[in-house]
């Protein structure tokens, strides 16, 4: 049986201003951001596309407001909209953890698409070009919620060899810590380790090719939005309906739109770039 670490949510504190350990794995994912994409401009058929260490850095910042506002008020209206309304001014404190990657989603679309307005660049070469760098910095968000001690996983079975005795997160730095009943999947590694590393290595290797253009934006869509949807089942979800009999958790019932959206487009992709159209 393991026991999650329950480690301080702040990692440190400069001139008593405490950051937090959530806050710093954004600050990763965004350097991974960077470290990818520098990586990624050297690749033949994106240096053709003329992309330079500049637009990275100045996408960079648009993208860095489209996942804080995005994925703030995707927690807002998506997950905890009674929460938040009562008590409007905890919207702001992202530090303290709550960030939706739907919103975050929307959020980059529309970033992306104001800087591709403005430094005249075809917006599906954009989502193609940023998809792969996409997938490490979500999976740093998830090592942060694990920090945190959020998003606990359904009861497991306690032959389960990392089967976790998950904190009631509200106590959990209390002298006597309060645990959720039963053993439970460590659910945000499982969407570490499933919706962010295995969909990026096969993202990384599916872009490593020239391919019709949005097509990698395409699979992109479709490879998390199927992850999303199978780590779900090990997931406490935040709402759940049943329709005709059948469960769907709030996660899934936002990744569905992202599977058909992503079949959609990635068929499209082809049967465009088959009739003449551009590839990425």
């Amino acid at each position: 049986m393991l026991i999650h670490p329950m480690p301080d949510p702040v990692a440190f504190t400069v001139f008593g201003w405490p950051i937090h350990w959530y806050g710093l794995m954004y600050v990763l994912a965004f350097a991974l951001f960077i470290v990818l994409g520098r990586q990624r401009i050297k690749l033949p058929h994106v240096a053709a596309k003329g992309w330079t260490k500049d637009d990275l850095d100045d996408m960079l910042f648009y993208g860095m407001l489209g996942v804080i506002i995005g994925g703030r008020l995707g927690e807002v209206l998506f997950y905890q909209p009674a929460h938040f309304f009562a008590n409007p001014l905890e919207i702001p404190k992202v530090w303290q953890g709550g960030m939706s990657f739907h919103g975050g989603f929307i959020g980059v679309l529309v970033a992306m698409a104001l800087w591709a307005r403005k430094a005249k660049r075809h917006l599906f070469d954009v989502y193609d070009f940023i998809a792969p760098l996409v997938p490490l910095g979500y999976a740093a968000g998830r090592l942060g919620n694990f920090i945190n001690a959020e998003l606990p996983g359904r009861v497991a079975d306690a032959a389960l060899p990392w089967a976790m005795q998950w904190p009631d997160k509200q106590y959990a730095l209390t002298p006597v810590p309060v645990f959720l009943e039963g053993l439970r999947h460590p659910s945000p590694l499982y969407q570490m380790l499933v919706d962010g590393l295995l969909v990026f290595v096969f993202l990384w290797l599916f872009a490593r090719k020239r391919r019709p253009q949005l097509a990698v934006g395409a699979v992109f869509t479709l490879l998390y939005g199927c992850a999303r949807f199978f780590t779900e089942f090990f997931r406490v979800p935040d709402w759940e309906k049943t329709f005709a009999g059948v469960t769907i958790t709030s996660g899934q019932a936002l990744s569905l739109p992202m599977i058909v959206g992503g079949i959609a487009l990635l068929v499209w992709a082809y049967k465009r770039d088959a009739r003449g159209g551009v590839a990425a």
